[in-house]
């Protein structure tokens, strides 16, 4: 839904949307940051910021995250000091630049659907093109290996999310990618786990 404040685009799947429309509104995006914050003190809480495409995107926000945790120090309010930071992978420009964006967070989550979307520059729902909505596609594969091995270089943990994840017959070829974590739905759980608990590492 296109919000009422914000003007019209003529592509809003490409425009000002999730980190971008974070960064620009910083005083608003404070007040998120805070409200995370807060909660992480009674639970695992973590952060994730979406749609990063640059490792500037990701310093800015680092920034607005440690200027939100002085200002809950002024007021002696509690939260994890030691809350985690991660980026979602779902551009391939992040996917090629994952190296360089690892060193400012703490785990990746690559999204696929969104990255499979903007890697084949397909909309998977509009019927005319959905065919070539291919998760298996060797460039999508390429750039999820890319990630994961950018990840564990930079020693930090990354997990997949997605209808990918979900598909069981995916989840060998997952696996052996290297993943370190799928989040899927909890309908699919039970099977993706069993697939798990069925794979046999041959060295």
């Amino acid at each position: 839904r296109q919000d009422r404040h914000l003007p019209a685009e003529a592509n809003p799947f490409l425009g000002c949307r999730s980190i971008r429309l974070s960064l620009a509104h910083p005083e608003e995006f404070k007040i998120q940051l805070r409200a995370i914050l807060r909660a992480s003190s009674v639970g695992n809480v973590k952060i994730m910021y979406p749609m990063i495409s640059s490792a500037v995107e990701v310093i800015k926000a680092n920034a607005l995250l440690e200027e939100s945790k002085k200002d809950l120090d002024k007021e002696r309010a509690p939260y994890d000091k030691n809350i985690e930071v991660g980026v979602m992978i779902e551009i391939p420009a992040a996917a090629l630049t994952a190296d360089v964006i690892a060193r400012h967070v703490k785990f990746f989550s690559i999204g696929t659907n969104d990255l499979i979307q903007y890697t084949l520059a397909v909309d998977r729902v509009n019927e005319r093109v959905a065919y070539l909505y291919e998760p298996t596609h060797p460039a999508v594969l390429q750039l999820i290996k890319e990630t994961v091995e950018a990840a564990h270089r930079n020693r930090i943990w990354v997990g997949l999310c997605g209808e990918m994840g979900a598909d069981p017959l995916l989840t060998p070829l997952l696996v052996g990618l290297g993943l370190d974590e799928l989040s899927v739905a909890p309908v699919a759980v039970p099977m993706v786990k069993d697939v798990i608990r069925n794979i046999t590492f041959v060295q």
